[in-house]
């Protein structure tokens, strides 16, 4: 058969298949229905492929994809007991293709696709920083490393797809996933979206044995949705999707991602699952995208509120752009939709050809099976553990540093560690982790103990969210004795079995006592440390103890009491398995902080919506009862050197717009100096604020950054660049395009913190 030639160009191979194809095959290389746990069982002979999995080949003669086949998590309910040993992932992997395979007529290999937010969700699986810890490192050449790891890992376990959150822009921290988010920013987190694809798939000239295809979600607006709510409607216009939410996306593409997952949420009334502008005309006819797009869990049948039934629900998404399903109904209907006039069949044809193409592009048809040997190798990398722990140090922003209490001296007499996430491991890892082995990852408290040369002592003091004060007692009196004390608050995302999951995961709270306060179904009104952990630092304080706050979160809190307190307040968000290792070395000056924030920190949930790219209305905002600005603003963080930038000077001053069509770039350089006694690394930050245009701007927009390690009295000039599309906007037309006129230029180390220039652009 011709589709069989691995000499014959890909799209000439696919159209071969496709003619070959019945309906029934057809739709059953668009479904990804199964739950990966229900397609094997544990028993006493060994893994065994279930019933239920060769009934789910035989619908279709064959499946498009199969999800989260080593997924293990409360939700899954997969565990080190019930779960695929490690060391027989590739075995099994291999028994599911090789079943299908020599089970189906055509034998066309099916995708495995896996969750990687931070890390694979699978038994073993390395767990890095979430998004964003990932966003705080401004390092995008770092996290390409790690995530080239990450698809090593699932690459080496059988499977092919690793669904990772990237592009959700955090504009409302109260939701839940605000942990997925790179940043409030959509260039740093466009920066952040290339990164993952060209760690998982590599670069073009890479792509290797060892790699996978990114699939990109949620596309997209879902980090707007009203009132926080998970998968609210987002009530924006196009100028906002196109500025904000948008180029995460169109980076993805460019980078050359193979897929990317609509997401839950409604722009303006049209759910992104049935959305064809968004899906089709923009994604494809504008961007030229040559992937797939899968669809979020259910989400196809949440269609049924529009149209009244499954048929009719498949079809709107399918003809919408969707090509493969998640767990849904709606997909396995569409042979019903096309025999009753709902939908043509050339719609099926054209999904069809994406899932083929995206197998063949794999090398699936010549390479179906995974060497077996290969993992243990993988899985012990020792590689992966230097750079995650990097990732976890970089990742990590110091806020507050009075009197310069930090780094303390490994030699202090005396520290008290108090708190709920000082001795959690799970805490420190964030939604969708899986289990872990016994003993795997290090604590903030075990990486202090490590590194201490004096005594270490711990009270947990309280909860996340409860209000018991019975170890308060404990606590103070630890701190009153101590030199010192470390206080690990913030918030947690870890899941038990205890709480109820919605159908497609999402964790549904009521009044389940966990600790959990964030991720997936977990949104809160309200900004402010749960339970009485605000007041554990107030009784703390009364010690005359200093204080150092140590927050561990997955959202940024509203900790304007705290700060006001604490000596020192250090924001590690959540750092990953390596995150205690980190801490500790920060705390003890064995590395120097670099983080930077990537969202913006409130005084109060009353200042949202607080990002720092607002509108500017000619006036600075301010309330009556508040200062409107945050509590800490976006890209700041401070360090335990001190940096001084000057000498800001463009090479251009006034450029031709048509200088600029012919991609000539304005470079903008600046001196950086460490002023201060060790090395260190800055994040130099370019903004600017377009003057003259023909709609209303942002107060300042990130357009360029630069992450430079610095020894003491060294000094370097930084080049940052501006071209055509950094400069260019949607006019009052809705085209994008470069307008005469002035523009300012800020270069500095936060958003706020920036000497300025100006430009001129005429025709």
């Amino acid at each position: 058969m011709k589709f069989k030639d691995p000499f014959i160009p890909i799209d000439e191979r696919v159209e071969d298949l496709l003619s070959q194809m019945t309906l029934k095959e057809k739709v059953g290389q668009l479904n990804q229905k199964m739950y990966g746990l229900h397609a094997y069982t544990k028993t006493i002979s060994g893994i065994e492929l279930t019933d239920a999995f060769k009934e789910e080949v035989n619908f279709g003669d064959g499946i498009g994809a199969i999800y989260g086949l080593f997924r293990s998590d409360p939700w899954s309910a997969v565990t080190y007991k019930n779960g695929i040993p490690t060391e027989e992932n590739a075995k099994v992997s291999n028994d599911v293709q090789r079943y299908i395979i020599e089970n189906t007529r055509l034998g066309i290999p099916v995708l495995l696709s896996e969750e990687c937010p931070h890390g694979h969700q699978a038994l073993d699986g390395t767990m890095i920083p979430t998004n964003l810890g990932a966003g705080s490192t401004w390092n995008p050449e770092l996290m390409e490393e790690a995530y080239g790891h990450i698809a090593s890992e699932i690459r080496s376990r059988g499977a092919h797809l690793g669904l990772i959150s990237t592009l959700d822009i955090l504009r409302d921290p109260r939701w839940g996933r605000s942990e997925e988010c790179f940043s409030e920013d959509p260039f740093l987190a466009a920066k952040m979206t290339t990164a993952a694809v060209y760690g998982l798939q590599g670069r073009a000239h890479q792509r290797s044995t060892h790699k996978i295809a990114a699939i990109l979600k949620h596309f997209a607006a879902q980090g707007a949705g009203e009132r926080g709510l998970n998968a609210g409607p987002v009530a924006i216009g196009e100028r906002e999707l196109r500025e904000i939410h948008l180029p995460g996306m169109k980076a993805g593409v460019a980078a050359g991602a193979y897929g990317c997952m609509a997401a839950y949420n409604e722009i303006d009334g049209i759910p992104c699952h049935a959305n064809e502008t968004l899906l089709t005309d923009i994604l494809r006819g504008e961007w030229g995208f040559e992937g797939i797009v899968m669809a979020d869990g259910t989400a196809n049948d949440r269609l049924n509120l529009l149209t009244g039934s499954y048929e009719k629900a498949g079809a709107l998404a399918l003809k919408a752009g969707v090509d493969l399903s998640l767990w849904d109904l709606s997909f396995t209907k569409l042979a019903d939709a096309v025999n009753s006039g709902v939908v043509e069949e050339g719609y099926i044809d054209r999904a069809v050809r994406r899932v083929l193409k995206l197998k063949f592009s794999l090398g699936l048809f010549e390479n179906p099976y995974t060497d077996e040997g290969q993992l243990k190798e993988v899985i012990t990398n020792n590689a992966f553990k230097a750079v995650n722990v990097q990732v976890a140090r970089e990742s990590i922003v110091l806020l507050k540093n009075e009197d310069m209490i930090l780094p303390l001296d490994t030699k202090t007499k005396k520290i008290a560690v108090i708190g709920p996430n000082a001795n959690q491991i799970y805490h420190q890892l964030g939604d969708y982790t899986s289990i872990q082995a016994e003993n795997k990852g290090t604590t903030i408290l075990d990486g202090i103990v490590k590194r201490s040369q004096g005594e270490v002592s711990f009270a947990q003091g309280c909860s996340v969210r409860g209000d018991s004060k019975d170890g308060f007692a404990e606590a103070i009196a630890l701190t009153k004795e101590a030199e010192v004390a470390l206080v690990v608050i913030g918030g947690s995302s870890a899941r038990n079995f205890d709480i109820t999951f919605d159908t497609n995961g999402a964790a549904i709270m009521h009044d389940n006592p966990t600790d959990m306060d964030c991720g997936e179904g977990v949104d809160v009104a309200d900004l402010s440390l749960g339970g009485v952990q605000a007041q554990l630092i107030k009784e703390l304080v009364k010690t005359g103890t200093p204080i150092v706050a140590i927050l561990i979160q997955g959202r940024p809190h509203a900790i304007a009491d705290v700060v006001e307190e604490c000596k020192a307040v250090i924001c590690g968000w959540y750092p990953g398995e390596e995150g205690g290792t980190a801490m500790s070395e920060i705390i003890f000056g064995e590395v120097n902080p670099s983080g930077k924030l990537p969202v913006s920190i409130p005084r109060s949930s009353a200042q949202l919506p607080i990002f720092y790219n607002y509108k500017d209305q000619g006036r600075e905002p301010n309330y009556l009862d508040m200062d409107a600005a945050p509590l800490f603003p976006f890209g700041y963080g401070l360090s335990y050197s001190e940096f001084d930038l000057t000498n800001l000077r463009i090479s251009q001053k006034e450029i031709l717009s048509s200088e600029l069509d012919n991609d000539n770039k304005i470079e903008v350089q600046i001196d950086v100096m460490n002023v201060g006694s060790v090395t260190g690394a800055e994040v130099v930050q370019l903004y600017i604020k377009d003057l003259e245009a023909s709609t209303t701007r942002r107060v300042k927009e990130l357009k360029a950054f630069k992450k430079v390690l610095l020894k003491p009295q060294e000094k370097q000039t930084l080049s940052l660049v501006l071209g055509k599309e950094d400069l260019s906007i949607w006019n009052n037309k809705m085209n994008f395009v470069l307008e005469p006129g002035d523009v300012k230029i800020m270069v500095g180390t936060s958003s706020v913190d920036t000497l300025e220039s100006y430009i001129t652009i005429t025709n």
